[in-house]
């Protein structure tokens, strides 16, 4: 069994979904004579792209969300429904112990994710680490803790704005 957790940008361009999709399937592909268990928040964007390409190659999805709000209170409309739909496939869901969905509670879970990982995906444009716990600070705590990082921006990938 593999455990793969995910951390990446939320805000790719329209153009850059399928190119991703495409790069984190034929990343899943190569675990397909194994077990493959995937850890995803379900964020917009890569973390959800991460979670459908999991299930789509017959994975086990844990989601873990941030906080007892996070749902309510920062999943937008345009987001929530396949947010809904990844977490009734997941096999196993974990709410964090917050009430509110803020810096605090996002280290909490990237931490969760980072416990559970044999290896990390980052949808990640390599850009250095901010110290605000983005994708970079996600990957630092992971290739520091011997966790094994595959980088995923396949050419033409780009954030928004």
């Amino acid at each position: 069994m593999t455990t793969i957790a995910v951390t990446g940008h939320m805000d790719l361009t329209e153009d850059s979904v399928p190119l991703v999709r495409q790069a984190l399937e034929q990343l899943l592909k190569q675990r397909a004579d194994d077990t493959l268990v995937g850890v995803s928040c379900i964020a917009k964007g890569s973390d959800s792209l991460f979670a459908e390409a999991v299930l789509a190659a017959g994975g086990r999805l844990v989601v873990v969300i941030p906080s007892r709000d996070y749902r309510e209170k920062k999943v937008k409309p345009d987001h929530a429904s396949l947010f809904d739909r990844l977490v009734e496939a997941a096999g196993e869901v974990l709410v964090m112990d917050h009430e509110t969905a803020n810096r605090q509670a996002y280290e909490t879970a990237n931490a969760v994710l980072l416990e559970r990982a044999d290896r990390l995906v980052a949808v990640w444009n390599g850009e250095p680490p901010t110290g605000k716990g983005g994708t970079a600070d996600v990957v630092t705590e992971a290739r520091d803790a011997g966790i094994p990082v595959d980088v995923v921006w396949p050419v033409g990938t780009a954030r928004a704005g």
